[in-house]
């Protein structure tokens, strides 16, 4: 199992309509075959700066892959991520090996 994370900062002000327009346009990404448990998130820690979070999980590399090169994904980072997105941190995730 992947688990995919990206936190994040907007370009747009707080509690703006185009902020919230770009949070209802990443929820497609959920309907890409491959993607389990999708959330939106806010982040609340005072110890770094991003505001948001997306979370995803993969059964395999083969279904992350799968959506990394999915056209849906690959419009979404084109039209929407880059131009909006000010900062952003992404970490992926597989579980260990538990004793």
């Amino acid at each position: 199992m992947i688990r995919h994370t990206v936190v994040f900062t907007l370009k747009h002000p707080s509690n703006s309509q185009q902020e919230k327009d770009f949070l209802d346009a990443a929820l497609f990404l959920a309907n890409i075959s491959s993607v389990k448990n999708f959330e939106r998130l806010r982040q609340i820690s005072p110890k770094n700066n991003f505001t948001f979070g997306f979370s995803m999980e993969f059964e395999n590399k083969e279904g992350y892959d799968f959506y990394n090169n999915h056209p849906d994904h690959v419009d979404f980072v084109q039209k929407r991520w880059i131009p909006e997105v000010s900062n952003f941190l992404e970490i992926d995730y597989e579980r260990l090996n538990q004793a």
